[in-house]
């Protein structure tokens, strides 16, 4: 607990000068997670920010984006409503982050939010952590895995400081293969959560995916947010290929900071990692078809991947404790990638708190775009001569019909 003191004394004092990258302001970033070794494992989707020599970039403080960042330039409140249902936020992983309960804790007291405290058990009410495996107990958990510890540090802190007073849940699966994943979202579902939020995927479609999608991600009233992939058009495998979960693109997120401290949104474009295209095997949903701008897609009746936006960048990325050591190393993190925009997206649902009434979540912000930022320029994910590669007024691919403006959308 002192170390946890120590540290936290530390990364206060950093806050002053804490970096908020500007989005012109550009470094080099790699990939947290290797690729996946067949076409049914996965792969996390963070991009850690690298150094001149390609080292991970930690710090002993905070280098990146934060909670006043975030809230300020997306409008959003830090609890959601005591109208709402309670909202328990799910976090799917593979294997295991044996550091996350103080480097949760850390992250907390650095920032200045309310700690959460463990949950007295998986089933508990009230805003608490917890984490359990894949069938979910908490007597035992995977084996450590580095950089699936620095992308779950990513999930649950970002979920946390999105909303403040929700119930957040980590399930760890045995591995990065499908029938575990697959085994701990069925979990995530059976203990109560509103959202779950999946920040990894295939490298590809493949033929299986449609019974599968049928079995584990087809939850009706539960706002399943997946990460769009970080390897641009045409790249995206499953779950972001599902019809019915809510696909997070990317974007370069740009803040000012306004003269009573707070911060603004300041611009928003497009991200060129940012996973998109057309699905091979799923058609659209209706609110997709109906798009003004559907036809300029080329998706026809297939499904367009993404559904909406959030910061993704790792140039404008967030600040994130980690201290499971990542090649050899621990501490403050830049990290960006989709694997960041899909728990801030399942934590604005749970801050708007409905979803419950909604078959498909998803839904909700094509019905009510005028509440979204429409990110209209920027990077090309690809080469296509459509809009599913290139930013667009309305939907397009890299952004899906927007980034949070508020709660309205949601």
């Amino acid at each position: 607990m002192e170390r946890t003191r120590a540290a936290a004394r530390m990364g206060a004092l950093a806050l002053a000068g804490l970096a908020c990258s500007a989005p012109g302001a550009l470094a080099s970033s790699k990939p947290v997670c290797p690729g996946p070794a067949a076409l049914d494992n996965a792969r996390c989707f963070a991009h850690v920010r690298t150094d001149s020599h390609g080292n991970p970039s930690a710090a002993r403080s905070p280098n990146g984006y934060g909670p006043a960042q975030f809230h300020g330039a997306y409008g959003l409140p830090n609890v959601y409503p005591s109208t709402a249902p309670a909202q328990t936020i799910a976090v799917v992983d593979a294997y295991d982050a044996p550091t996350i309960r103080n480097d949760l804790s850390v992250y907390d007291q650095t920032f200045g939010i309310p700690d959460l405290p463990t949950c007295a058990s998986p089933t508990s009410l009230g805003a608490c952590f917890v984490k359990v495996n894949q069938s979910g107990g908490t007597a035992s958990y995977p084996s450590r895995n580095a950089g699936w510890a620095l992308e779950i540090s990513l999930d649950i802190e970002t979920a946390h400081e999105i909303c403040q007073n929700c119930k957040v849940l980590l399930v760890e699966a045995n591995s990065s293969q499908g029938r575990d994943l697959d085994a701990a979202e069925d979990t995530a579902y059976a203990l109560g959560a509103t959202e779950i939020s999946n920040s990894w995927g295939t490298s590809g479609e493949y033929s299986g995916e449609v019974s599968e999608n049928s079995s584990h991600f087809n939850h009706p009233g539960v706002a399943i947010t997946v990460a769009s992939g970080d390897n641009g058009y045409g790249s995206f495998g499953f779950p972001a290929a599902s019809p019915d979960v809510i696909d997070a693109g990317g974007t370069t997120l740009g803040v000012s900071k306004q003269s009573n401290g707070t911060y603004a949104w300041a611009s928003e474009t497009t991200w060129s990692g940012a996973g998109s295209g057309c699905s091979n095997y799923f058609s659209a949903q209706p609110w997709q078809t109906l798009l003004s701008n559907w036809p300029a897609t080329g998706c026809q009746s297939l499904r367009g991947v993404a559904d909406v936006a959030a910061d993704a960048d790792p140039n404008t990325g967030a600040a994130v404790y980690d201290t499971t050591k990542y090649q050899g190393l621990s501490g403050w993190y830049p990290v960006g990638g989709t694997s960041l925009a899909a728990p801030l997206i399942a934590a604005v649902y749970a801050l708007a708190g409905n979803a419950a009434p909604q078959e498909y979540p998803a839904k909700l912000p094509y019905s009510n775009r005028s509440s979204l930022h429409d990110v209209t320029s920027g990077a090309s994910t690809g080469n296509c001569a459509t809009i599913m590669c290139r930013p667009a007024v309305g939907y397009d691919g890299p952004s899906g019909v927007g980034s949070p403006n508020g709660l309205g959308a949601f």
